[in-house]
């Protein structure tokens, strides 16, 4: 078994029981059979079946388990097509060789259940040789940078460093490596200054998602070139979703796998509306009951949960209950996913377990320091406690990494809150109005605005903004933000719920 041209290792009854699948494509095998094929006269528990099929899933890549399905108490079931070669075609270098002439016929290899990715050495157009090892240290840590983004499989450097110096067709590359997607670029120098230019490219249909060019006084190089890598990395992470979505949509809604639904979901919850919601999660709610082990579903359903719970679009206490089952459960299956990390701080700060929210926020940076998302949810869960500069820092490295980001009402968010607790009202307007001008449905934003005006002054603009509010939200009221609006300390509470009042909320 090989992937780009390297052996893959497996024990020899888990190779045995890949052979088996493969043997009877599109069957559902009960694992009685598959355990009396494989064993034979030995006697074994069903976990070493389990076992086997981990380790499979495993070398396959097979994260969302497109490849081998699970039928719940029955068995597994091989799902890809299966073409058959002789000897000499299966061991010929044309199917497993990056950077051969392989033709459709030999077999390039298919696209992942997930979104692919691989970065292409980047061009040194200076013709100085020094730059060589920076035009590399770029493009490796680019692979470092986006192998932190745990839905993204991203292609090894071993893989892509036999284009480099080569005049190459990146439909031609991407079909070779088995990607859906492409990140080139060049560098050049000019005295001191540097330029690097990168694009996204869609290698599939052709077209470009992205492209940037970034021009910086040659200083620390090591600074430089991380300053660059977090910008493209942060910058790709929303065209790629917003690539995919769109992808997902194209398809019927009873083909889709556990990615496709989340890619689906993804374009809803950037909207911030209650029906945007409510669509994300029925797409996500398909999803885990297909896939009831594929932790970004588990977690985005869970954070969706959540946030109708904190908008009162769903009873509070069943939504969060709900939402911190999913989460937990996704956590459970990996801990290392930003999502799962970014839901599981927002489900403890709406129950006001404020240390513990902090840290999820806190792991969520750490384990991708170049996600604005996680720098986002950071600053929401510092704003609510009350930490005003720390807050603020946040969500400004959230907007400079992916200044041109869907959610990009969400980082202005957290600033809004710090703003309007340390009492600067004006400033807590401006963001709240900014933020409403880029998602007008935002209720958080419209209560935002409603107490920001009241406290500058604006009380009579206030009034006619609440009765507007309420037209959508008839159970808005004192207590209502006492329940369901995360603000970390009584104090904190009364501050916001003095503007609310200026403006005419009243407590029932």
């Amino acid at each position: 078994m090989r992937r780009h041209g390297i052996a893959l290792s497996l024990r020899p009854k888990s190779f045995d029981v890949l052979t088996y699948l493969v043997q009877n494509p599109g069957r559902l095998i009960p694992k009685a059979e598959l355990i009396d094929k494989v064993w034979q006269d030995v006697a074994v528990t069903e976990n070493s079946l389990v076992q086997c099929i981990k380790e499979i899933r495993q070398a396959l890549q097979d994260d969302t388990q497109t490849d081998i399905q699970t039928v719940s108490k029955r068995g597994y079931l091989f799902a890809p097509a299966v073409v058959e070669a002789d000897s000499q075609t299966a061991n010929s270098s044309e199917i497993a060789a990056p950077g051969s002439t392989a033709t459709d016929k030999a077999g390039f290899l298919p696209l992942p259940s997930r979104p692919s990715i691989a970065v292409l050495p980047f061009d040194n157009m200076s013709g100085d040789p020094a730059q060589e090892y920076f035009a590399d240290g770029m493009s490796e840590d680019l692979i470092t940078g986006l192998s932190r983004i745990r839905w993204l499989f991203v292609i090894a450097r071993n893989s892509t460093f036999v284009y480099k110096n080569r005049a190459v067709d990146v439909r031609q590359v991407a079909r070779e490596l088995g990607v859906r997607y492409v990140l080139e670029g060049s560098i050049r120098r000019a005295g001191r200054q540097l330029r690097v230019s990168a694009q996204l490219i869609d290698a599939v249909t052709g077209g470009h998602h992205w492209a940037e060019q970034y021009d910086r006084e040659l200083g620390d190089i090591f600074a430089v070139q991380d300053e660059i890598t977090s910008s493209v990395v942060a910058a790709i992470e929303p065209h790629l979703l917003a690539a995919e979505g769109v992808r997902a949509f194209s398809r019927s809604p009873d083909h889709l796998g556990a990615w496709e639904y989340v890619a689906r979901a993804r374009t809803h919850v950037w909207r911030l509306t209650r029906s945007d919601n409510a669509a994300a999660m029925d797409a996500l709610k398909r999803a885990v009951e297909a896939y009831p082990d594929y932790a970004p579903a588990r977690s985005l359903l869970g954070f969706c949960l959540v946030f109708a719970a904190h908008n009162g679009w769903i009873d509070r206490d069943q939504g969060l209950l709900a939402g911190r089952e999913h989460i937990v459960r996704a956590v459970a299956l990996d801990d290392c996913d930003p999502w799962g990390q970014i839901a599981f701080g927002y489900s403890s700060m709406m129950e006001r377990r404020t240390e513990e929210s902090l840290a999820a926020f806190r792991r969520a940076v750490t384990l991708n320091p170049s996600s604005a998302a996680a720098h986002c949810y950071l600053s929401h869960g510092l704003a609510f406690a009350g930490l005003d500069s720390q807050a603020i820092t946040h969500g400004e490295v959230a907007i400079r990494l992916s200044p041109l980001d869907p959610e990009m009402a969400m980082f202005l968010g957290g600033i809004a809150v710090t703003h309007y607790l340390a009492g600067r009202y004006g400033e807590a307007l401006l963001y709240a109005e900014e933020l409403l001008r880029l998602r007008p449905g935002f209720q958080g934003a419209q209560r935002m605005r409603c107490a920001s005006l009241a406290q500058t002054g604006q009380v009579e603009e206030a009034k006619q903004f609440l009765a507007e509010i309420r037209l959508e939200h008839p159970q808005l009221s004192i207590d209502w933000i006492r329940k369901c609006v995360p603000y970390q300390t009584p104090e904190l509470m009364e501050r916001f719920l003095d503007g609310m009042r200026k403006a005419g909320l009243s407590e029932e």
